[in-house]
């Protein structure tokens, strides 16, 4: 009976030391969340060129170098969490993530939800055609033409209203294999796309015709929850490497030129 005793005796100190030991490493993770210097980012980690995974599976990307020399120049932490696009402003909503660097687009509804960064990237829609194309020279040249585009892309939409035939793609690579076989006549893309897959493929024969859609603007996204230091901190930040040439560096290594100024 009391060998019995002794071990439920045992058993309820085991018990209650681990009981402690997981309220304690509860305590260090809500610890780390309330670190002011830790900033928690969420990213898709699957978009090139803008975030996603090397040879050597590190995430690399535009925007990982851009809140990575932001992040340095203003003495802050970062913890990447990676995840699909919904699911990043579901983070935000909740407080899971502070901030999203994932090419994020600025607009009217999103400005409602989440407070932005300065704008460290600009983007317009471009026309991509073949390099010996004559009989496209401008926007309003694609009726009547087949273009390949995503049916629920802005740039699917334009190429409706310009009277194109749409041949279904589900990306951007995908419209240059249509492109070059001489199975479509082109497609309205993002300027960026283009200038990454002429970085890649120098050689290709493929140009573009600019047109006057509006340009597009992308920014850090932050949780409302987020204290609007943190944000002036980001700017401070962005500022000081668009003053100091980085972040025109960054913009070349990936696509060649420039992409933080305003066309």
């Amino acid at each position: 009976m009391k060998r019995l005793l002794l071990c439920v005796v045992s058993l309820v100190f085991i018990l209650a030391a681990c009981g402690n030991n997981n309220s304690s490493s509860d305590k260090e993770s809500k610890s780390d969340n309330k670190d002011g210097n830790t900033i928690r980012v969420g990213t898709e980690g699957t978009y090139a060129p803008f975030t996603f995974h090397n040879k050597k599976d590190q995430l690399t990307g535009y925007d990982i170098d851009v809140i990575k020399a932001v992040a340095k120049e203003e003495n802050l932490k970062l913890k990447f969490n990676e995840t699909s696009w919904d699911s990043m402003f579901a983070g935000l909503d909740t407080g899971r993530f502070d901030v999203i660097a994932n090419q994020v687009g600025i607009n009217k509804d999103r400005q409602k939800k989440y407070k932005f960064s300065d704008p460290y990237t600009y983007s317009s829609a471009v026309l991509v055609v073949r390099e010996n194309e004559k009989n496209i020279k401008s926007f309003n040249d694609v009726k009547d033409k087949k273009l390949a585009q995503t049916f629920t892309s802005n740039y699917g939409q334009l190429a409706k209203d310009k009277g194109a035939s749409i041949a279904k793609v589900d990306g951007f690579n995908q419209s240059m294999d249509l492109l070059l076989s001489k199975r479509v006549d082109g497609t309205f893309n993002d300027s960026l796309s283009y200038l990454d897959y002429k970085k890649q493929k120098p050689n290709v024969k493929i140009k573009v015709i600019k047109g006057h859609a509006e340009q597009s603007k992308s920014a850090f996204a932050f949780s409302k929850k987020v204290d609007d230091k943190t944000v002036e901190k980001f700017n401070k930040g962005l500022k000081k490497i668009k003053d100091n040439g980085e972040l025109a560096k960054i913009g070349k290594k990936w696509f060649g030129q420039d992409v933080s100024k305003s066309e």
